[in-house]
């Protein structure tokens, strides 16, 4: 029997609330000595840790490095095996732009080439999200159109924008138009399939990225573009019908806020800070039963390389953390979706720190909230998708399965 069926049949629906607090690659590897969790000053992580039970999550395979679309599908109890959908459909519904039948989504980030056509940005500086509307417009007004299909952009935030495809030979089956480091040439589509449909899309996306740089030839930093994740619109239950859970999302990046869509949550609206998240999670509290909490900017600094911000925000979470433990969650568990290390600014395979907090936990060893103290834990390491059930056990929403 598939895993969802399982879960079907075992979940209940009872009153008792569930936060999934995530910081997102919050994990790393020591940084002079110290990871950046270490490093922190996190009375109130430590203190919830030394109650709760520990462990490290796997959010795919050993060693193996996620993006943040299967780590998340783990973290909201979905095999990310099986539902590995395209970046694009997650940005784009992030940002509520409808997606359609004959449509084909993609994530983009405006990026800063040379004279000889170089990328030597990835993020273009992280340009203003209002100089980013400045450039979607000129973009727009210039290249509505390339073989018939219908070129739509939208802005998100800072450099990262939506490009919708519309035209009925179009596939998702095409490679990423994106070099993934600074250093290398513009790369191109290529299709993935003998698929015809693949190399139409394949030339169109080529041929839009190509115009692009004429028509952003003035626009340093922001002077061309990348792709990726090129996707359609996936199938996926909601988590409603598996967990039977009313759940919500806190978040202000558009893919968190995509990812929470596509599982079937209300994606609550938010302010830009932390504070504003919480803010949400108070004055939303007695209408769902399960809240996914997103935290982005430990991510963003580890990408950066930026350490010493990215114990800052640590330390910011650890300084709301009381005013969501005064909620009284009846089970709470705080982890990330992968480890973003300063020391790769990007991405990586260690396991992520986790705890678990219920009245009915068994308490380990772990004293404070890091990676190498949640290594002792009871979890030991396991894998993300099973945190969820981990979840619904100790809020008593699990029947006994079998005779």
């Amino acid at each position: 029997m598939e895993r969802e069926k399982i879960f079907e049949e075992l979940t209940v629906k009872n009153e008792k609330k569930i936060v999934l607090l995530v910081m997102d690659g919050v994990g790393g590897i020591p940084y002079e000595g110290k990871t950046a969790l270490e490093a922190a000053k996190t009375p109130n992580l430590d203190a919830l840790a030394e109650k709760s039970s520990c462990g490290r999550t796997i959010p795919v395979l050993p060693g193996v490095t996620p993006g943040s679309g299967p780590a998340h599908f783990s973290l909201f109890g979905y095999d990310p095996i099986k539902y590995n959908v395209g970046r694009g459909i997650l940005e784009a519904l992030g940002i509520d732009v409808d997606v359609n039948e004959h449509e084909v989504v993609a994530r983009g980030n405006f990026c800063t080439i040379d004279r000889e056509g170089i990328v030597t940005d990835r993020r273009a500086g992280r340009i203003p999200t209002e100089k980013n509307k400045e450039i979607i417009k000129l973009l727009s007004e210039n290249i509505k159109e390339i073989d018939g299909v219908k070129i739509s952009l939208y802005s998100g935030k800072e450099h990262r924008f939506v490009i919708k495809l519309k035209h009925p030979e179009l596939s998702e089956e095409i490679s990423d138009a994106d070099p993934q480091k600074e250093g290398l040439p513009l790369k191109f589509p290529e299709p993935l399939t003998n698929n015809p449909k693949a190399e139409f899309t394949a030339n169109v996306i080529t041929k839009f990225m190509k115009k692009a740089v004429v028509v952003l030839k003035d626009s340093h930093p922001a002077n061309a573009l990348l792709l990726r994740g090129f996707s359609e619109y996936p199938k996926i239950p909601p988590m409603q019908k598996i967990f039977k859970l009313n759940p919500a999302a806190i978040a202000n990046y558009p893919m968190y806020r995509g990812l929470a869509k596509l599982v079937g949550m209300n994606v609550l609206d938010v302010g830009a800070e932390i504070d504003d998240e919480i803010i949400t999670l108070k004055r939303e509290w007695e209408n769902y039963d399960f809240f996914y909490i997103h935290i982005k900017k430990t991510d963003s600094y580890g990408e950066d390389g930026n350490f010493n911000n990215k114990v800052k925000i640590i330390e910011k979470v650890d300084e709301i953390l009381p005013e969501i433990l005064n909620l009284k969650p009846d089970a709470i568990a705080i982890t990330g979706d992968h480890s973003t290390p300063c020391k790769l600014s990007g991405h990586s395979w260690h396991p992520n720190p986790f705890l678990l907090y219920s009245p009915y936990i068994i308490k380990d060893d772990v004293r404070v909230f890091t990676e190498r103290e949640c290594a002792k834990g009871i979890y030991g390491n396991f894998y993300a998708v099973d945190i969820l059930p981990l979840l619904l056990a100790n809020t008593l929403k699990l029947k006994k399965y079998g005779a």
